[in-house]
């Protein structure tokens, strides 16, 4: 019978190669520096490869690193998961949740409530993650990923929160001095803002109550990976926007922001909660999903009251 796995060791390459530091990668593991990186030269010699190339100022996976780091992320996650499994049963969750967000929603919503979470349920942390890309919850080791999107079917378990209206906006000001657009080919004639993670790029997509379909490749002096640096241009009049209703609800119900193009919508989007598939779900990862569906169900969340705009 062989040697049974390092997995001491394979944790600790895991936690390196994910925060890219053995410093952060010891506070994380509560372990000093030299015992990272004794357990990561244990690994290497074991191995017979070298998995980073150390400098003085940069920690860079090597190609054997970078190829092996989403299997050490797996090991990692499934040993937290089987002592999840173990801690299930228990009446108070404990231990920590790895929560994934987009930037502008866990900015904007989700970062503010967790205190409350936290108080409520003071022996589990939250590793929260924002990042607008899609992350892969088994190789990156997220418990809890939040998404807005119209999902396609997938191994992982969903659950719709609430649905997310996105409006085409801009300030009264500017729609004064460009006109307001009437349908979505007006759209060419103006300076439009895009989101460059959205997936059909800068061609938006609109279909109206009759079912008639138009789509537009707009021009943008902006483009943005991120909601909130396309409304600080939005607010200064710069031009014209498609936002999701959780970043606006506020200044178009008070007024700063007006909507066009109200008989017609862009496709539907929801909030959703999605966890990997099989095996015994966490306290702590139920907790905090209870948690969110308060706060997130089309009941609880403030911006699908919004009568203005349509």
């Amino acid at each position: 019978m062989g040697r049974l796995p390092d997995l001491e060791a394979w944790g600790a390459f895991a936690k390196v190669a994910s925060s890219g530091s053995f410093t952060k990668a010891a506070k994380e593991l509560s372990l000093s520096n030299a015992t990272v990186s004794k357990l990561i030269g244990r690994l290497e010699a074991r191995l017979g490869e070298r998995l980073f190339h150390r400098t003085s100022r940069k920690l860079t996976l090597t190609e054997t690193g970078r190829v092996l780091a989403t299997r050490a992320a797996q090991i990692l996650s499934e040993g937290e998961d089987a002592e999840a499994e173990a801690q299930a049963r228990s009446v108070s969750p404990r231990g920590r949740v790895r929560l994934a967000a987009p930037m502008s929603f866990g900015l904007r919503q989700i970062a503010p409530i967790l205190p409350e979470f936290l108080t409520l349920y003071p022996e589990v942390s939250i590793d929260l993650r924002l990042d607008d890309r899609l992350v892969d919850l088994i190789g990156d080791g997220v418990d809890v990923a939040v998404r807005i999107a119209a999902l396609a079917d997938s191994s992982l378990i969903v659950r719709k929160l609430c649905p997310i209206e996105r409006y085409v906006v801009g300030t009264p000001d500017y729609f004064e001095k460009h006109g307001r657009p009437r349908r979505p080919s007006d759209l060419m004639q103006h300076a439009c803002l895009p989101y460059t993670y959205l997936t059909s790029g800068d061609v938006w997509h609109f279909v109206n109550d009759a079912g008639e379909k138009e789509a537009v490749t707009v021009q943008s002096p902006l483009a943005a990976n991120s909601a909130d640096a396309l409304k600080t241009a939005l607010m200064a009049g710069l031009g014209i926007a498609m936002q999701p209703d959780f970043v606006v609800w506020e200044e178009i119900k008070s007024g700063k922001l007006e909507c066009v193009l109200q008989d017609w919508s862009a496709p539907p989007l929801n909030v959703n909660v999605l966890t990997p598939a099989g095996g015994p779900r966490a306290s702590r990862v139920t907790a905090l999903i209870e948690f969110l569906v308060r706060h997130f169900s089309a009941e609880a969340a403030p911006w699908t009251k919004l009568q203005r705009c349509r």
